[in-house]
């Protein structure tokens, strides 16, 4: 089989829809609906009908129904153990595939012998371009975008430089960590560097995957020849405090696999500093809202 497609949902019902119309219409223009490819929700115990929704209306899919959030790395992982597609397209809820999309994806890995992911350029529901890009995050790096210092001074180094703020998006080039919303995977990267780390509930879990594969030699690339559209958050804004204790939690866990060298004096620090940036990030973001 050519082409694997995972789709992690939760609770984005309609936009899985969407998501789902334009993928079967893009599958039957390149000639892979069915006969050549394979498609799997996993749906983590979504409240909104999305399971209803996938089982009525798109039968040609298969339906993981979770009893529980299982988190995302998890969830990936429950379909990567089945999937049988020489390539496997990660892919969120959240996103609508542009015509030709999947087509130039597929031919730019396979001309590129060492590219071992490939991502496409993202589009905002506004029609702009999505900076959908990051260099791998060090500690320095990520306390100041969590103190917020990236925020107050966008020009600084550490910020430019970890979020790719010279760069366009409009050109093809090798990168660290595309966002997750689209990514198209050689089947031999997951055999070499294995599953997703499912201590990663939600949020880190692609960066360190990427370091991974990166580490083991494998290419990561952006083409702006492929375009999806992102509906940029929908699900994670559903709980915005839960994915801010996430995202502290996950970046302590990456910097604990791969910055940390066996520090233990400094892991309670870290530990603890992190988790005290997310309380005081929560605080704020609830007096904003109470106040809006």
């Amino acid at each position: 089989m050519r082409l694997s497609i995972i789709i992690v949902n939760w609770n984005t019902c309609q936009l899985l829809d969407r998501c789902l119309n334009t993928l079967q219409t893009e599958l039957q223009a390149q000639n892979l609906f069915e006969k050549d490819s394979e498609v799997f929700v996993i749906d983590n115990a979504s409240q909104d009908g999305s399971a209803q929704m996938v089982s009525q209306k798109h039968n040609w899919v298969h339906l993981i129904k979770n009893q529980k959030n299982t988190g995302f790395a998890h969830a990936n992982n429950q379909a990567l153990k089945q999937v049988k597609g020489n390539y496997i397209l990660l892919l969120n809820p959240d996103t609508e595939i542009y015509p030709g999309a999947i087509k130039h994806l597929i031919d730019f890995i396979e001309s590129h012998p060492q590219a071992g992911i490939v991502a496409p350029q993202l589009i905002n529901t506004d029609g702009s371009i999505q900076a959908s890009c990051r260099a791998f995050p060090s500690f320095l790096g990520l306390f100041c975008e969590l103190i917020g210092i990236s925020r107050i001074m966008p020009q600084g180094s550490k910020a430019r430089s970890y979020k790719m703020l010279d760069w366009g998006h409009n050109d093809v080039r090798q990168v660290d960590q595309p966002e997750g919303a689209c990514l198209l995977i050689k089947r031999d990267v997951f055999s070499q560097i294995g599953l997703f780390d499912e201590a990663y509930f939600m949020l880190f879990e692609e960066v360190d995957w990427c370091y991974r594969a990166k580490q083991a030699g494998w290419e990561i690339w952006f083409t702006p020849e492929a375009r999806v559209l992102h509906h940029l958050g929908q699900a994670i804004k559903q709980i915005k405090t839960k994915m801010i204790l996430s995202s502290h939690r996950g970046m302590y866990r990456y910097w604990l696999k791969h910055h940390s060298h066996g520090n233990k004096l400094l892991e309670p620090i870290v530990y603890g500093s992190l988790l005290l940036l997310a309380y005081l990030r929560i605080a704020t973001y609830s007096m904003r809202k109470a106040l809006s």
